[in-house]
């Protein structure tokens, strides 16, 4: 939108010395009157937003609390928590160390007092080299002279009792279950003259036995292993 302004209305109308009157313009000529227009051309713009100061209730809360939350940040308050976060974690990982350090003393007494489980553990180990070389060679026969027909033979009652006087987590526990089910099926497969049954029920044991030598710190003790 735009508007027109005049700067002095005035000066459009002309001027006269003396007054004169209609009938003077036989006699008289009236001067011509330069006027000058001044035409200032003025814009106005329309839709002109006017802003409001007013801050809502909700915009000043923002407002404060990122403030605060700088100056928190600005003051090392994020650092400190995170700081305290680790304590607290190097605390709880030194406690397991302890305990485990606990537990491994405990267990090394025990292996150390328990010459005769050991033996029955030693000869478990010699047992299955022997078992595994007659595996490998197809001679079936002479496994099933170590292993027996049976799982209920004594030296397998043996070793369990080693197992269980040795063991004390759960994940030692399930080894021994593990052990226990491969040297079923080892047994049957060789009574079986199944050879790859065989092969495979073989190597589940000697793995179950293994883990749980490791498991427990025996893997140290025993020799063959």
């Amino acid at each position: 939108m735009a508007s027109v302004c005049l700067s002095n209305p005035k000066s459009l109308i002309p001027s006269s010395s003396s007054s004169s009157s209609s009938s003077s313009f036989s006699t008289s000529v009236v001067p011509k009157t330069t006027v000058r227009k001044q035409i200032i051309v003025c814009k106005g713009e329309n839709n002109v937003p006017t802003f409001s100061p007013t801050i809502s209730k909700r915009s000043l809360s923002i407002s404060v609390a990122s403030s605060l939350l700088l100056s928190l940040t600005g003051n090392g308050f994020f650092n400190a928590n995170a700081a305290i976060l680790e304590a607290d974690e190097d605390d709880e990982l030194m406690e397991k160390v302890k305990r485990d350090r606990k537990k491994r003393i405990e267990r090394q007494g025990i292996i150390g007092s328990s010459s005769k489980e050991k033996g029955y553990l030693q000869d478990l180990v010699y047992k299955l080299s022997k078992v595994g070389q007659a595996i490998e060679n197809n001679d079936l026969s002479v496994a099933s002279s170590v292993l027996g027909q049976s799982t209920d033979a004594d030296w397998v009652q043996k070793v369990n009792s080693a197992f269980n006087k040795f063991s004390g987590s759960d994940e030692e526990k399930t080894e021994i279950d593990s052990f226990n089910s491969s040297l079923s099926s080892l047994v049957s497969s060789v009574t079986k003259n199944d050879i790859e049954g065989s092969k495979t029920a073989f190597v589940a044991s000697a793995s179950a036995f293994e883990k749980w030598s490791t498991l427990t710190g025996l893997i140290e003790e025993l020799k063959g292993l």
